[in-house]
């Protein structure tokens, strides 16, 4: 909701990236209207599955671009309440604990604290999605080979966010009354990358009870 975005401080509009528009009239915007309608009729399975005569990667493509935006706008919702100091590691519970590093800029995985690293991933994943090589926005423009093992990386990294905000923040997403927001985001994307096997199970395993309860009932 757009109140509980506003009262973020503006700390915060750092780790709050703009949204990655699709350009209006392009065959992926009209792909992405496709996603919206079928997700309208409340069958989640059904709405990730690739539409006849589609290709792959462009599905994956414009998906893709649609749960950045809306893990962003999620994440921007409780960014006042993950701080260096709430959060001075990035983790999912106990057991798990993400160092960031990202091939290029930083090779040797670091260790920093959550808002640190959503920024780092965020702006990386963002990097990505403007990369016209990578993700080619026009008519025609190929998908480059790599492009589903780039899209996976993007996905399993876009999770960890998730991960971290149901550990660690469930209680301001409670208090903001975006619970089922957050739900049915997380379900989306969790039915999405089952589709198409685009995050490996062991990545997974934060979640792994949640997302048996939430995709038990729609086997």
């Amino acid at each position: 909701s757009i109140s509980s975005l506003s009262c973020s401080g503006s700390r915060s509009s750092k780790t709050f990236k703009p949204k990655k528009n699709i350009p209006e009239g392009s065959h992926q915007y009209e792909l992405l209207k496709h996603a919206e309608a079928t997700l309208g009729s409340g069958n989640l399975r059904m709405a990730v599955m690739l539409p006849d005569g589609e290709d792959l990667n462009e599905w994956v493509a414009v998906n893709t671009v649609d749960f950045f935006n809306q893990i962003n706008m999620l994440y921007g919702t409780i960014t006042d309440f993950c701080t260096e100091e709430s959060c001075p590691v990035m983790s999912a519970g106990p057991k798990y604990e993400y160092h960031w590093a990202d091939g290029t800029n930083i090779k040797k995985p670091i260790k920093c604290s959550a808002p640190k690293y959503i920024d780092y991933l965020m702006t990386w994943v963002q990097d990505q999605l403007d990369d016209e090589t990578l993700f080619p926005s026009k008519i025609g423009v190929p998908f480059p080979k790599n492009f589903m093992s780039v899209a996976k990386t993007i996905l399993k990294r876009l999770f960890r966010v998730y991960a971290h905000i149901y550990h660690q923040h469930f209680d301001p997403v409670i208090q903001l009354q975006e619970e089922a927001h957050l739900n049915t985001s997380f379900k989306h994307f969790i039915f999405f990358v089952q589709e198409f096997n685009l995050i490996d199970r062991r990545e997974l395993a934060p979640l792994q009870e949640l997302i048996e309860k939430l995709t038990s009932k729609d086997r």
